[in-house]
């Protein structure tokens, strides 16, 4: 039986955060067993009460003192991790739990230590949404692949799955958009075997609550570059 642990990093999302744990819930993969862990990130609005209403759902809630964004709470949910595999589960209903079972089809089938959702290796559906995202995610993933020698499409896809003894939460240390381009940048350095797969997405529009921006790409980019120095000097 191989464990996944399933963190859900929530801030503000009280209206879709029950919903999002339903989904995970119903998912039932042969030979995997999930361990759902939230985090909740010093919500401010009804996020907490409803946690405290479905406590079926999951199996910990951790509760940050202060608001610290999605990085800090994806190391405090690492920390208490105690799965064979890692998947982080964003609150918003833009990744779809349904594809849980393409994520790990390549980690049971071929013992893949790292997993990479795809949105532009022809989903069953994607919704339409801004070319600019498009082309900058385009261009970040080209950087990483000539520096890392990788054929990814899609490095900033939030649907990622990886065995959890390659990433010691306590090395870490961006908390912000850069921290996924750290956290991929080690672990190729140290995985043998990758897969990328594809998924759906169900982007959210700026009204409906996306944050990302142009100029995040900015020290995405440098983190990119950064890791690839350390690691062409020695850092494992």
């Amino acid at each position: 039986m191989t464990t996944l642990s399933v963190l859900v990093p929530a801030y503000n999302e009280e209206k879709t955060i029950q919903r999002v744990l339903e989904a995970v819930a119903a998912q039932k993969i042969p030979g995997v067993e999930l361990q759902v862990l939230v985090i909740n990130d010093a919500s401010t609005d009804r996020t907490g009460e409803v946690l405290k209403g479905c406590p079926g759902l999951y199996q910990k809630l951790i509760t940050l003192p202060r608001n610290r964004g999605k990085g800090a709470a994806i190391i405090a949910g690492l920390e208490a991790a105690g799965g064979d595999y890692v998947l982080v589960q964003d609150a918003d209903l833009e990744y779809d739990p349904h594809d849980y079972a393409v994520l790990l089809k390549p980690v049971l089938d071929f013992g893949a230590e790292l997993v990479i959702g795809s949105r532009f290796l022809a989903p069953l559906w994607t919704r339409v949404n801004y070319f600019w995202h498009m082309v900058g995610n385009r261009v970040i993933t080209l950087f990483f692949n000539v520096l890392n020698n990788t054929t990814f499409t899609d490095i900033y896809c939030g649907s990622v799955v990886f065995r959890r003894t390659l990433l010691r939460p306590g090395e870490l240390r961006r908390e912000g958009w850069d921290q996924q381009a750290e956290i991929l940048s080690r672990i190729c350095r140290r995985a043998r075997v990758i897969y990328e797969v594809p998924v759906t997405y169900h982007g959210r529009s700026y009204d409906e609550g996306k944050k990302i921006r142009a100029l995040d790409a900015l020290p995405v980019l440098w983190r990119i570059l950064s890791e690839r120095v350390a690691g062409l000097m020695g850092a494992p």
